[in-house]
């Protein structure tokens, strides 16, 4: 499974354009950008399966600096800044990494 088989290929384009510069990556606006956020829990699902690149179950924040490079190869990688920002915004029990259920709610809300 491919991240277009959920997300239309223009619709990435569109939300990796707009996170071009550093520091500009909002994942409010990128989930919305691309159409993640109005796709159902279980589509959103299966693009954390894709975006867990080492099966772990966990999106963890090596992961994430690349995050954007997993819906668009050779798009930017994310700022250290933007990467802590984004595992704030979902880590629920403060582990340090993003599971499946953290993902849905951040996506979603």
């Amino acid at each position: 499974m491919s991240l277009t088989s959920i997300l239309s290929a223009d619709d990435i384009d569109k939300a990796i354009k707009d996170c071009q510069a550093p520091d500009t990556f909002s994942y409010k606006k990128f989930f919305q950008l691309c159409g993640l956020s109005s796709k159902t829990p279980q589509e959103v699902k299966d693009v954390f399966q894709i975006l867990d690149e080492d099966n772990s179950g966990f999106i963890e924040e090596s992961e994430l600096k690349y995050f954007l490079q997993r819906f668009v190869p050779g798009a930017r990688i994310l700022t250290d800044k933007e990467t802590k920002s984004l595992i704030s915004a979902a880590d629920d029990d403060s582990d340090g990494k993003i599971g499946v259920e953290e993902f849905q709610t951040m996506v979603l809300s």
